[in-house]
């Protein structure tokens, strides 16, 4: 067999829109080409813990048809935010068994942001529910987790794509996925909605103006989907397929001329 490139997974932060991430895996699953490592933030983060829990396609599958906003939302007085987000740490508890990010099947990296310090925060070990819940604090909507002296939000607020994050953990060839583009032209009627919009836009100007040194970038199409509404969540994952499977030949590629320069060496 000889020896094979660590491949990094980076899922971007999007909402709704994350479904797709589980379109993308999918197809990287039936095509052999395995996740060794994986880096996500905020909605990035969920999809893959799950994965990284061992949870196969097929169950994350039905259960992200099943998702309704209600399992996300849980509404509290409007402090520093509307939603506890107690149920969907609970949900993020009970379906990786509560545990710790070292114990996971896959290697995983978790971003937030660190409001206090200003800066980006990874987790790479601890109770996978808090980082998860710390990764998808959305600035205004979810109330920030207080952890370690750190105020924390959404890790898209600093890191939407966290392909810097999965090459430090080793990976040789990074696939990251992003599927946050702005929804143009988007009906705002409530306050959830004009928060994640500006998100999205600020976000977008983000990667706009980094250069995010991936090997291979899939950018399912899901633009035409709110980040905020989770219908058309299975539209949203065959859309993360089709995407996929243009990229297969060329990850392949990829692992190849990985394999021939580490043979030349």
């Amino acid at each position: 067999m000889g020896k094979r490139p660590r491949i990094g997974l980076a899922l971007g932060s999007g909402g709704a829109r994350g479904f797709a991430h589980l379109g993308v895996i999918n197809i990287l699953e039936q095509n052999n080409i395995p996740v060794d490592l994986i880096a996500g933030s905020s909605m990035g983060a969920l999809v893959g813990s799950l994965y990284a829990a061992g949870i196969d396609i097929e169950r994350l599958y039905k259960m992200a048809t099943a998702f309704k906003r209600k399992f996300y939302l849980d509404f509290t007085v409007p402090k520093m935010g509307f939603i506890a987000g107690n149920r969907v740490k609970n949900l993020i508890k009970v379906l990786t068994k509560n545990k710790k990010i070292e114990d996971l099947n896959i290697p995983l990296a978790v971003v937030a942001t660190d409001l206090q310090e200003g800066k980006k925060v990874v987790f790479k070990n601890g109770p996978v529910s808090d980082a998860v819940r710390a990764s998808i604090s959305i600035p205004g909507i979810f109330v920030p987790v207080k952890m370690n002296g750190m105020l924390l939000v959404d890790g898209g607020v600093v890191d939407r794509i966290p392909v810097s994050v999965v090459k430090e953990m080793g990976a040789d060839i990074v696939i990251a996925v992003d599927v946050s583009p702005v929804k143009k032209n988007d009906q705002m009627t409530t306050i959830f909605d004009v928060i994640m919009q500006s998100l999205d836009i600020m976000q977008d100007e983000l990667v706009h103006h980094r250069k995010i040194a991936s090997d291979i970038m899939i950018r399912p199409h899901v633009e035409q989907y709110s980040s905020r509404a989770f219908t058309n969540i299975e539209e949203i994952i065959q859309i993360g397929e089709e995407e996929a499977k243009k990229y297969v030949d060329h990850i392949h590629k990829r692992i190849l001329q990985w394999k021939e320069q580490v043979h030349e060496k």
